[in-house]
Parts: structure tokens; C-alpha cells; sequence
């Protein structure tokens, strides 16, 4: 079991973090929504509509991870910058500070990651409002995100897949793995969690949607010490069963220097991609440099000489397709190396699941009502718990 010290000090870590939205002194280019449903999970939502827009445009949802705001993300992700090149539009959902006030979207809660209420539905109702407003095509809309962002684009993809063409988790986890707070955190260490059989089930129980699916593209750096890349693999088995794709079936390219391992459907259709960037800390990798540079570096935007931004769209349609891929080898089957950098990638620990105590189990001891009282206490100053 857990030591109590250990819990209070990730949450106290957490707490503690970067709180600087991404960008330093960014100038918004967004331009706030209004009116666009219940919202009950009382989310603020932004949009970015390039002068360039057209009837039947792409709409792209993207979701900012922890400590950071949409304009921020925006800065520094790129994203108005590719709107601005290739004509579609943008929806940035914001998390408020009386829902979490460290930024995060409620991705764990049961309020929030199921469909037709909380958070999710929010972000269901504001796709909705601007798809309308923009004459939106209703088979190209995407939605992506970094960190607490991406596990909520798991979130959206899973609950409503019937909505989105694809979407982009970036230092995510996969939908349904965690529902406490002592959960979530053990899923970020890459500890416990359903297994792969359950995790397609998860996805496949959160909606009466039988297909088609989403395309997923899925980025981790190998170096990430906040969210686990197992996480990534823990995605990719989510989703391979849902496209009827085997593990040992992908091929391997190298792009940018990077490894990418690609899935394809009978007809040849590309519908799952995962980038492993070699020794990356947590955050979304960029590329601020050169004629097709976008963004700006800043806390968790991450100058990796890697556009996860550019290789999305090219990923969704949205632009050129990139001709200078690399085709390294077929990817080995399950079970052996795919290459040496990921051999080396951290792996998860084998703490078994019933090991691990909930506040709900401290609650539950004799005497211990007042070490649960600390707990919520730190989990409310953390912002986890409401």
C-alpha cells in the first residue's frame, strides 16, 4: 500500500507546477465563444477562424493540458498558424479555475468522461455551435491535446466517435483507466490498470457506436517523467482491436529522425500512428524552425526539431502529405525489439491493483477519519478533487 507521504507529496508537486500557460506573454488570437449550450461542465470555450475558411471547412477541437490556458496552447502548438495556411477552423475548450484550479480537465471523473454529461458533453455542445455558425463538414472534424488534454481527447473520441474523422493524444492515457484521483496518478507512473482486452471494451461500452472508428495518432516522448509512456502502448491496445489491426502488422518508419509505426485497415487505409520522440520529457513536441516551423517553445512546448502539429494534419488530410518518409523496416511482432530507443523506454511498475488505497479505503478504517479529512483536504489544494 501507499505510503499517505507519498500521496500528499505528488499532490503537493502537482500543486506546485509551472503555472506560466505554455507561453510567457502571449497575445491571444482567439476569439471567445458564447451561448453554445447547458454547459454543464462549465467550460469557457475559444475559437480561431482563418479569414481563408470555406464552406465545408475541417473543424480541429483542441484541448490544453494542465497549468495552461487555450491562448497559450494555441501560441504554442502552432495551431492558428496551420489554420491560417490550410483553411480550417479551431475550437479551444478551457477548463476554469472553480473546476480545477490547476487547469486540468476532469478526464478521470465519472461526472466528466462519460457521454452526455459533464465536461464531455460541454465540449459536444460547443463542436455543435460552431459546426453550425461555420458551415462546418460534419465528416472532418478532429479533436486533439497534450497531457490532461489528450486524456480528455480519449475522453471525446470514446464517448462520442460518431462526431470525429480522428484525433491526436499527445502524453495521454487511454479512456476509462482511471476513476479516482489515488488512480489517475498511479495510472501517470504507468502502474495498474485494465488490461488490453478491457480497455477496447471501455471504448466500445461508451457509446451504441459499432463503427467507423476514429483514426488515432499517438505521441510520447521516450523521456517523459509525468505520464508514463506505457500510457502510449496502453492507447495503441485500445484502439487496434476497434480497427481490427494487429500488433504485429505495423510498419516502421522514420520521420524526422523519429521512429513512427503505422497500422492500416484492409484497404490499406493508414488509421493508427504512434511517434515515439527519443529521450523527449513531457510535452508536444515542435519544430520552431525553418519555413514550415509553427509555434513557440515554451513550459511542456517542446523544441524537438518534430512538428507534432504539422504531421497531424498531414495525418487528418488537412495538409500536404509529407513525401520524405523514411521507411526503415516492418516492425517486429509482439514481443520483440522495434528499435533499440524504444527497447530502452521506461517500463511500467508491476504494483498489483489491489495493493493501492483509494480515499474511499482509508475512509473505510477504524479511526482513520481523520487522515481521509487530510487527503481530501490535499487533493482540494491540488485541485483533483471538488
Amino acid at each position: 500500500m501507499r505510503k499517505l507521504s507519498d500521496t500528499i507529496t505528488r499532490l503537493s508537486a502537482l500543486r506546485s507546477a509551472d503555472t506560466r500557460g505554455g507561453t510567457a506573454g502571449s497575445t491571444s488570437r482567439l476569439t471567445r465563444l458564447d451561448a453554445f449550450g447547458s454547459n454543464p461542465g462549465a467550460l469557457q470555450a475559444y475559437t480561431y477562424i482563418p479569414a481563408s475558411l470555406g464552406a465545408g471547412a475541417a473543424l480541429v477541437v483542441v484541448l490544453h493540458g494542465c497549468t495552461q490556458t487555450a491562448a497559450g496552447y494555441d501560441t504554442g502548438a502552432g495551431w492558428s498558424e496551420m489554420a491560417d495556411r490550410h483553411g480550417f477552423a479551431l475550437l479551444f475548450p478551457e477548463q476554469q479555475r472553480k473546476n480545477n484550479p490547476n487547469l486540468c480537465f476532469n478526464w478521470f471523473s465519472p461526472e466528466d468522461n462519460r457521454r452526455g454529461s459533464g465536461e464531455a458533453l460541454s465540449i459536444r455542445e460547443m463542436i455543435e455551435a460552431v459546426a453550425g455558425r461555420h458551415g462546418i463538414d460534419p465528416a472532418r472534424i478532429f479533436v486533439t491535446g497534450l497531457s490532461a488534454g489528450g486524456a480528455m481527447s480519449s475522453v471525446m473520441l470514446a464517448t462520442y466517435p460518431e462526431v470525429f474523422a480522428g484525433g491526436a493524444i499527445i502524453a495521454g492515457l487511454p479512456y476509462g483507466s482511471a476513476s479516482t484521483v489515488p488512480q489517475a496518478f498511479d495510472r501517470m507512473r504507468g502502474t495498474g490498470g485494465p488490461n488490453p482486452a478491457e480497455l477496447a471494451s471501455l471504448v466500445r461500452n461508451a457509446s451504441d457506436h459499432h463503427g467507423p472508428w476514429p483514426t488515432i495518432s499517438v505521441w510520447h516522448g521516450s523521456g517523459d517523467a509525468t505520464v508514463n509512456p506505457v500510457n502510449a502502448e496502453a492507447i495503441l491496445s485500445q484502439w487496434r482491436p476497434l480497427h481490427g489491426v494487429d500488433q504485429g502488422h505495423s510498419r516502421l518508419d522514420v520521420v524526422d529522425g523519429y521512429p513512427r509505426r503505422v497500422w492500416s485497415d484492409g484497404a490499406g487505409r493508414e488509421v493508427i500512428e504512434e511517434y515515439s520522440v527519443t529521450g523527449m520529457a513531457h510535452g508536444t513536441p515542435l519544430d520552431t524552425t525553418g519555413v514550415d516551423g509553427c509555434g513557440k517553445a515554451g513550459a511542456y512546448m517542446l523544441e524537438a526539431s518534430i512538428s507534432s502539429t504539422r504531421h497531424v494534419c498531414r495525418f487528418w488530410g488537412l495538409a500536404p502529405t509529407d513525401t520524405a518518409l523514411t521507411t526503415a523496416r516492418p516492425a517486429e511482432r509482439e514481443g520483440g525489439s522495434r528499435v533499440s530507443e524504444l527497447a530502452a523506454s521506461p517500463k511500467g511498475l508491476d504494483e498489483p491493483s489491489h495493493s493501492r488505497a483509494t480515499p474511499s479505503d482509508v475512509a473505510a478504517i477504524p479511526g482513520a477519519s481523520a487522515v481521509g479529512k487530510i487527503i481530501e483536504d490535499a487533493l482540494r489544494a491540488a485541485g483533483l478533487m471538488r
